[in-house]
């Protein structure tokens, strides 16, 4: 058996791509954009494993994605500057559900609310303001 990848909807495929691939760093693989069935799938995979890979699923006419709750889990990548990640998310409006107060582990939610968990590779970096001293934010 081999891991091939995770599936998630999204309502707005431009700012999920704007998310996924300019902020977090993953690259679009492969698109499929199906006239017939009206849905697109985009492939998108992180530099270092790009076999790991993420789809999203786009709906042409819609769908109802609920609040993308905790049920689904989490996607989680591997960073190498956890707070340099989790300072330029900041600078373009996403939300740190979860800073990185031990230097190890983050959470953020993509456009579509899906919880993405951001894990230092290697060991932890020291603590350091302003993440040490930052609050949960909502659900992570």
């Amino acid at each position: 058996m081999k891991y091939l990848h995770t599936m998630v909807r999204v309502n707005d495929v431009d700012a999920s791509l704007q998310f996924y691939c300019d902020y977090l760093g993953l690259e679009v693989l492969r698109r499929h954009d199906i006239e017939s069935g009206r849905f697109s799938l985009i492939f998108l995979g992180a530099t270092a494993n790009p076999e790991s890979q993420i789809e999203l699923t786009y709906n042409w006419d819609g769908d109802e994605l609920g609040c993308g709750s905790r049920n689904f889990g989490h996607l989680a990548y591997e960073v190498e500057d956890i707070y340099g990640l989790c300072q330029k998310l900041m600078d373009n409006g996403v939300i740190i559900n979860r800073p990185p107060r031990d230097g190890r582990m983050a959470f953020v939610r993509s456009p579509d609310n899906i919880s993405i968990e951001l894990l230092q590779a290697g060991e932890a970096l020291p603590a350091q303001e302003p993440w040490n001293s930052m609050e949960n934010i909502g659900e992570w």
